[in-house]
């Protein structure tokens, strides 16, 4: 199992947390605001809160904040990163959904990566899946899917262990500029919302044809 820590408050951190501890996980929860961080760990059982900016506990750091401050905090943590795996949730989709604040040609887990120390490894993760789905967990008799995008593979490797210790299926999806192609799926879920599906209650998913 793995050792995590989680960088936010929101309902991301929380249903990861939650799923985390369920799989027999270590959960250090992180927040600006400490009463808030202590009030979701407690509401959890069995997570410890940590200090922002200390010392991070996991091997595995979840940036589960919005992405205009992800790369910030990484700045903050600085060489305290050195040697782990940042994974990376965000969707740096622009104010009107249709496209993105990152630079073209780039996405928010390679804008991540460039704030990260040299001996950290950013994965793209979790960022097509939402809160209370992945709260649920398996739907239809079948694992939810998460697709992964990084370029050290033995980061990939920790990061698919943690995702199936949640009961979800990891999809290696290539190197990390396939990040790309997730923030443009979680895009796409943002269309369906808007014009088809019209609630956020679905999750996409992979299936194997025979």
């Amino acid at each position: 199992m793995s050792s995590i820590s989680i960088i936010g408050l929101g309902n991301m951190a929380g249903a990861l947390a939650g799923r985390a501890l369920a799989g027999g996980n270590a959960v250090e929860i992180i927040g600006r605001d400490p009463a808030k961080a202590k009030e979701l760990a407690d509401a959890l059982g069995g997570a410890t809160v940590g200090t922002a900016g200390a010392p991070l506990v996991g091997d595995i750091v979840v940036l589960a904040v919005p992405y205009a401050g992800a790369a910030a905090v990484v700045s903050e943590y600085g060489d305290a990163l050195q040697g782990k795996v940042i994974i990376d949730i965000t969707n740096p989709v622009s104010p009107d959904f249709q496209g993105f604040v990152t630079p073209a040609g780039s996405s928010g887990a390679q804008e991540i990566a460039k704030a990260a120390p040299v001996g950290a490894h950013v994965v793209k993760a979790f960022n097509t899946v939402f809160s209370h789905v992945l709260a649920a967990g398996p739907a239809g008799g079948r694992p939810l899917d998460v697709f992964i995008a990084g370029d050290d593979a033995q980061a990939k490797t920790r990061v698919s262990a943690f995702i199936e210790s949640l009961g979800l299926r990891p999809m290696d999806i290539g190197e990390l500029p396939m990040a790309r192609a997730l923030e443009n799926v979680g895009l796409l879920e943002l269309g369906l919302i808007t014009h088809s599906v019209k609630h956020t209650n679905f999750s996409l998913g992979v299936t194997i044809l025979n």
